[in-house]
């Protein structure tokens, strides 16, 4: 689909038929399209930008991600569809692993995610083959399926996207979990070590910036930003953020599209 430049909602209009044709190319999972529709609602209650919150957050996740022994980028469908070029930059410019893995998963998805990460510059890909599979015996689902080169003995876990059930799991497995959900009262926010409140096209190139500036810094001072760090104050922020905002706007801040009519 064409989306004229001058259209009102041109970017996010393109960044849907992203997801759609995601999901015509089995990247995507028909329940993709409506995780995406939930998180872009609440994308406009932040105004459709990066708050000041969340790049405290970004910064700290990416200090977690450069002082692990082992950090590993869990990839679904979303993320593939979305930000391939972004991801596989982020892991590169951290050290961290990628790794595919999927709730509705099938031979068919991981082969169509593993071309697109491919072709968005990703070397090594774990999640793929068979012989490296083990299972986290917690996770009823498919997302129990792990890479025991990866997730599996993993220290630090970046979990893109919702998903309560396996970060739970990883938590209750020792594992520090970062993940990006715009979703502040969502099971895997409230479980998460550090939960970046952000859209996640905004949040990972700009995590991969942050990259950039932290890698000057020492170990030392990396582990003093996350051990400052509270995630339920940095998510109770985050809800003060969103009732403000809501609050202005229902106290007549709201602008009237109609009034030079």
């Amino acid at each position: 689909m064409s989306i004229p430049d001058n259209h009102p909602r041109a970017e996010s209009l393109r960044i849907r038929e992203r997801i759609i044709e995601g999901m015509h190319e089995k990247v995507v999972a028909e329940a993709g399209l409506i995780a995406h529709g939930r998180g872009e609602a609440y994308d406009y209650i932040l105004g459709e930008k990066t708050p000041n919150y969340a790049q405290k957050q970004q910064e700290v996740a990416v200090a977690m991600l450069l002082t692990s022994k082992k950090a590993v980028i869990s990839v679904n469908g979303n993320i593939a569809a979305l930000c391939p070029k972004e991801i596989v930059k982020l892991a590169e410019n951290t050290g961290a692993l990628l790794e595919i893995n999927l709730f509705y998963r099938s031979e068919e998805r991981v082969k169509a995610i593993t071309s697109v990460l491919e072709k968005a510059g990703a070397k090594t890909i774990l999640g793929v083959e068979p012989e490296y599979f083990e299972t986290i015996e917690e996770i009823s689902h498919l997302r129990r399926i792990v890479d025991m080169r990866g997730i599996y003995t993993a220290d630090v876990v970046l979990v893109p996207l919702e998903d309560g059930d396996r970060t739970m799991a990883l938590r209750r497995a020792g594992k520090e979990v970062i993940t990006i959900d715009l979703n502040p009262l969502s099971r895997t926010s409230l479980w998460a070590n550090v939960t970046i409140v952000n859209n996640v096209i905004r949040a990972i190139p700009e995590m991969t910036e942050e990259a950039f500036k932290l890698k000057n810094k020492n170990s030392d001072e990396l582990k003093e930003l996350i051990n400052n760090f509270d995630n339920y104050q940095s998510l109770q922020e985050t809800l003060n953020f969103m009732s403000s905002r809501l609050r202005e706007l229902a106290e007549g801040k709201l602008e009237d599209p109609t009034k030079n009519l």
